[in-house]
């Protein structure tokens, strides 16, 4: 499933730089992922960036957007394919 950031989130900017799909950007209020690039940086690194140096722990899996190890693969070859399209 995709990430998604909560309302806990400060704005301290250090998750969107670190995200490998381009993912994380600055919303309204907050930043957002974009669930049709979230991958849970499955391709890329072993657990999502984003979570990792997030300093609030704001970043939990978002329920609206199940996907398996599998699809999030799928996900992955295809954003990589368009990427070097």
């Amino acid at each position: 499933m995709a990430l998604m950031i909560t309302d806990e989130c400060i704005n301290c900017d250090v998750c969107e730089p670190e995200c490998p799909n381009d993912a994380i950007s600055m919303g309204p209020e907050i930043y957002l992922i974009d669930p049709n690039k979230c991958t849970e940086c499955v391709g890329h690194f072993d657990e999502p960036q984003c979570v990792q140096v997030c300093p609030v722990e704001c970043i939990p899996r978002n329920p609206d957007h199940l996907e398996s190890a599998e699809q999030l693969q799928q996900k992955y070859h295809a954003l990589m394919a368009a990427k070097n399209g």
